[in-house]
């Protein structure tokens, strides 16, 4: 029993380090294709091109890269799917070195993205083999935390090796994302009677809620990120004081991890409708720019409850699911966040940063009022008298 336990427990580990590393070319990704992009072309907007094809194909493949795995053993095909990620990363560094034209460079970028959101769908079907229901909040809690860190220190390690050499820090997190294909630990799913129909949608209401929430909670974040540099501006401060805001949201985030991870139990309907109004209160507060401080604090209020939604999301769709349909699902929670990436950068390319902040508010604001509709009880009809 005890070598049972902690053969589990190292499985864990080992889950939680492929997990941190999966996210790392993601994390990195803006800053090393930025350093590739002002290397061979002399600006940087290159850069932000790379990252557009990496999370559009990573939206357009999920769904049918996943579909495309449901006759393998989910384990080989995680790992065949990654393995594809850092060959298509590493290719685009050779290209790097050897100056090729830099539309090679955006196409390989796009095939690197193509397979990530399926490859999450299929690493986030392997935990709930590997933890038991009572363990997965905690699991999930300290999973988004590992991933926090990797999204403040991996943008780091991209700045540093690309002072070196923009292809040698393209080459680093290629090799980095590509540790779950070594480490993830292989979880067969017990044979269990699917009580879902064998095409039961993924697409159901329930589904669609939560999926719309992750959208706008990724809208949310993506707009304060983007956004750091141009809020920093307006306050009179450096462009590099953007960290002002990111690292605040980043801790916040962390705390809140930390937070599942201790508490290890799923939220009730009424706690999340209360965090959804907490984000869309701090959407609302970065969105006015009173003060400085008072903008911190929004971007705090934000990120304390992006690792409980998060977490909630991620569990309540793991019962929603069809039991054989888990990684489509968690892939398309992934498409979700992306999308609300893309739909964030998108209004902000296209208005000023304070219109597209007040956007991703109304955006919030309108989540918040779907969940609170939903989550009222049904109306008892009484019968006419006879």
């Amino acid at each position: 029993m005890a070598t049972s336990t902690t053969s589990g427990t190292a499985a864990l580990f080992r889950w939680y380090v492929s997990s941190a590393t999966f996210a790392v070319p993601q994390a990195a990704g803006p800053v090393a294709f930025a350093l590739v992009a002002l290397a061979l072309t002399g600006d940087t907007s290159g850069g932000a091109a790379m990252i557009l094809a990496f999370t559009l194909a990573q939206v357009l493949g999920a769904i049918p890269l996943t579909r495309a795995g449901r006759s393998l053993a989910p384990t080989t095909y995680l790992r065949a799917l990654v393995l594809f990620r850092a060959v298509a990363l590493g290719t685009v560094a050779l290209m790097t070195h050897y100056a090729a034209p830099f539309i090679w460079l955006v196409a390989f970028s796009a095939l690197a993205g193509a397979v990530t959101g399926a490859a999450f769908g299929y690493l986030r079907a392997v935990l709930s083999e590997l933890a038991p229901a009572g363990k997965l909040p905690r699991a999930l809690g300290i999973s988004s935390t590992l991933n926090e860190v990797t999204f403040v220190l991996a943008p780091v390690l991209a700045s540093g090796l690309g002072t070196v050499s923009p292809a040698f820090a393209v080459v680093a997190l290629s090799c980095l994302g590509a540790i779950p294909a070594l480490l993830v630990p292989t979880a067969p799913s017990a044979p269990t009677e699917d009580v879902h129909a064998p095409d039961a949608s993924v697409l159901t209401p329930s589904i669609l809620l939560w999926l719309m929430c992750a959208a706008a909670g990724g809208s949310t974040v993506a707009a304060l990120e983007i956004g750091a540099v141009g809020l920093a501006l307006q306050f009179g401060y450096a462009p590099a004081l953007a960290i002002l805001f990111t690292v605040p949201l980043c801790v916040a985030s962390v705390a809140g991890g930390i937070w599942v991870s201790v508490r290890n139990r799923i939220a009730s309907r009424r706690a999340v409708l209360i965090q959804l109004t907490v984000m869309t209160v701090g959407a609302i507060v970065v969105a006015l720019q009173l003060s400085m401080a008072v903008t911190v604090a929004g971007a705090i209020l934000v990120g304390a409850v992006l690792a409980p939604l998060g977490t909630y999301y991620s569990l309540i769709l793991d019962t929603l699911a069809p039991p054989k349909k888990r990684p489509e699902v968690f892939a398309l929670l992934r498409t979700a966040n992306a999308t609300g990436v893309i739909i964030a950068s998108a209004v902000m390319t296209a208005v000023s940063l304070s219109t597209a902040l007040i956007v991703v508010s109304c955006l919030m604001a309108s989540v918040v009022i779907v969940v609170g509709l939903a989550s009222r009880p049904p109306m008892s009809v009484t019968p006419p008298a006879a």
